[in-house]
C-alpha cells in the first residue's frame, strides 16, 4: 500500500464519542497524518475492522451505508 493508498471512503462522518469515521474507522488525526506515519500505517490498518465492528455494535451504519445516524429499530 503506497502513502497514498488509505482506507478512506470518503465518507468521513464521525462518532462524537470514539472520534472514529463511521465510513473506514480512521480518526482525523490518523487521516490527516497518513502520508507521514508510514511505520504505523499497518497498525493503523489492523484497528479498523475491530473499530468499525464497535461501531456497528452500538447501532451506527458504517462503510459505504454510513449516514451518521444511529438506526433505529
Amino acid at each position: 500500500m503506497s502513502k497514498h493508498d488509505r482506507p478512506c471512503i470518503k465518507v468521513c462522518r464521525y462518532d462524537d464519542d470514539s472520534g472514529w469515521c463511521l465510513g473506514c474507522g480512521m480518526s482525523v488525526r490518523e487521516k490527516k497524518s497518513w502520508k507521514r506515519v508510514e511505520g504505523y500505517r499497518a497498525a493503523i490498518l489492523e484497528s479498523l475492522p475491530a473499530r468499525l465492528a464497535a461501531l456497528a455494535a452500538e447501532g451506527f451504519v458504517t462503510g459505504p451505508k454510513a449516514d451518521g445516524k444511529r438506526r433505529r429499530d
